[in-house]
């Protein structure tokens, strides 16, 4: 076996290296959204708490892997996030942003963590309230955490991409709410957030996916966005967008001065993770962004709305597909729930709650290793209100 060969299979979860690194990710991140939730209080500013997220990840990831030999990448994969309402995902305002924080709002917080490019993100769901959450913005938040516990038991070796979209579709609509278009659950490796095994959130005309089957030593992130509206979100104010990618495959010679510097910038600072244009120097970093977009040397991840009034909910986990089973290794409790709807009468829904996530070995096989994440992984097997109410 060559040195790359062997390189290249180390670099998966058969190694158990990698596998401490994904979940030292995952440590790092749940932590880093308990720190934003404590946070999140009326009139606190958007960008202040955002900030203080992605400085936890910075602090917490700096402590890791410090005396090794081999100098280790580490720190934020994906900029916090905190979209509220009816705005969809990647709302991470730039310092001037004055967006404040109300009573009553349904957050949804989104970040991400690397260890030597190996990532744990998380995305969760809350409302800006003392007590139990009722009518819609209950209904979505209910749908999102049901469809996530499904796809957790469908995203099995040997299944297909597919059965896991239908699903959570079926999950959505039970609950009156819509899944919301273009949103993808990526496979993870080192270095990629956005793997090119996905998974569709829900067939469009714009968005088309391979065919694909899940196999072991797997990692993905699963992305569930539900809406109480019709799920086909819009860009209201490109101005928003604030959170790029640097696309690796992409060349163009910039012709603006402030361009370049930008991009120089960019390149050495963030080479291949999402960031936030919070961390480059404000001024300039608006006039040079443009280009670099207009000739896709930068993803943008745009800031997508519904229509005023809609609820949405996002939760997003990282998962390990390993050999004794699923092991979902990022998520936060939920605030307890009333729902107006239920799954009760719904026999496939909770077939699919009811599957394990870890596999039956011969002789009792490694029972030990599962129980860590049990609690979290079959929170939704009964009710999803009942994971709801652990908090």
């Amino acid at each position: 076996m060559s040195d790359d060969e062997r390189e290249e299979r180390e670099l998966d979860l058969t190694s158990a290296e990698v596998v401490t690194k994904y979940k030292t990710a995952a440590e790092i991140v749940n932590k880093a959204l308990q720190v934003v939730l404590s946070a999140c209080k009326p009139k606190a500013k958007i960008v202040d708490v955002c900030e203080k997220g992605d400085a936890f990840i910075r602090e917490q990831t700096g402590n890791v892997y410090k005396n090794v030999k081999k100098k280790i990448e580490r720190g934020v994969a994906f900029p916090t996030c905190i979209s509220v309402n009816n705005t969809v995902c990647h709302f991470s305002p730039l310092s001037s942003d004055e967006t404040l924080l109300e009573a009553g709002d349904i957050l949804k917080i989104d970040m991400g963590c690397h260890i030597d490019g190996f990532i744990a993100v998380v995305a969760h769901t809350h409302v800006l309230q003392d007590g139990r959450v009722t009518g819609r913005a209950a209904d979505v938040i209910a749908a999102a955490n049901t469809a996530a516990e499904v796809a957790l038991r469908l995203l099995r070796p040997g299944r297909k991409n597919k059965e896991v979209t239908d699903a959570i579709q079926k999950v959505a609509a039970a609950y009156d709410c819509k899944i919301v278009e273009g949103v993808l659950s990526h496979q993870l490796k080192q270095f990629v957030i956005d793997g090119n095994k996905v998974v569709l959130s829900v067939p469009s005309g714009e968005t088309r996916v391979d065919d694909a089957e899940f196999e072991e030593n797997e990692v993905y992130a699963v992305d569930i966005v539900i809406s109480t509206g019709d799920g086909k979100p819009k860009l209201l104010d490109e101005r928003q967008t604030t959170i790029y990618k640097r696309a690796v495959d992409k060349n163009y010679h910039l012709k603006m001065k402030s361009s370049r510097f930008i991009f120089s910038e960019i390149s050495q600072k963030f080479p291949i993770m999402p960031f936030s244009a919070r961390a480059l120097e404000e001024k300039r970093a608006r006039l040079g962004l443009v280009e670099c977009v207009n000739h896709d040397l930068l993803q943008p991840y745009p800031v997508l709305h519904e229509k005023p009034g809609d609820f949405v909910a996002h939760i997003k986990f990282t998962v390990l597909l390993m050999p004794n089973g699923s092991d979902r290794i990022t998520s936060h409790p939920l605030q307890e729930l009333q729902p107006t709807k239920t799954i009760d009468n719904d026999p496939e829904i909770k077939a699919w709650l009811a599957l394990g996530t870890k596999t039956k070995k011969k002789g009792g096989g490694k029972k030990k290793k599962g129980k860590k994440g049990d609690k979290t992984e079959n929170s939704g097997e009964a009710e999803p209100m009942d994971a709801a109410s652990q908090e």
